[in-house]
């Protein structure tokens, strides 16, 4: 399926499929992204989740039955974007995946699997291993709203939900807001540590 001019830079598929168990044991369930589109519009595109690797522009996102449906735009005159079409057109790259921060959420105690019902959507990137491998490109044309709310996000998530924020959120953006997610990590991993454990 064509989107778009040859050379348009557009594609369309799914930033998150509903109901399917991911690689953190997550389930995004129908729904919940749709106040935060309602609220705060369009996700930023990203590279591979990096806040200084921005692709292009969403120019669509909606959920239907399946999932999160998006088209996007890559601008084909930043190099990095030219050359992840080029990825994409080959077949070589074809997954998509969601930086959010989770607003409601349920967990089943029984099965361990936890359901989001709602989360404030701050990007949808392209991506060479997504959490939800059902989340992937479907046609590629062949031939947080400010950085403050992305800044807030990343503080949070270093500070509070420490090694599991850094697995979720794998952004990589400025150096110092990471470190925040890194020493919540290390915090996080020196409960494990037997007593009158050192680490070097």
């Amino acid at each position: 399926k064509a989107v778009g001019d040859e050379g348009s830079g557009e594609f369309e598929g799914y930033g998150s499929v509903f109901g399917v168990v991911d690689s953190y044991n997550e389930v995004v369930d129908k729904g919940a992204f749709s106040e935060s589109l309602a609220t705060h519009g369009m996700p930023k595109l990203l590279l591979q989740h990096s806040t200084r690797n921005v692709g292009g522009i969403w120019l669509e996102a909606r959920e239907d039955e399946k999932g999160l449906w998006m088209k996007g735009k890559l601008n084909l005159d930043v190099q990095d974007a030219r050359e992840m079409y080029s990825l994409m057109k080959m077949g070589a790259i074809s997954g998509l995946s969601i930086g959010f921060r989770t607003i409601e959420e349920l967990s089943n105690a029984d099965t361990g699997i936890t359901h989001l019902k709602r989360v404030r959507l701050y990007e949808v990137s392209i991506v060479t291993f997504p959490a939800n491998e059902a989340s992937t490109i479907s046609a590629v044309k062949s031939a947080p709203d400010t950085v403050r709310d992305f800044e807030d996000f990343l503080r949070e998530a270093g500070k509070s939900k420490g090694f599991n924020a850094l697995l979720k959120h794998r952004e990589g953006g400025d150096a110092a807001l990471a470190q925040l997610a890194l020493e919540g990590a290390v915090n996080q991993l020196r409960k494990l540590l037997p007593n009158g454990t050192q680490s070097s």
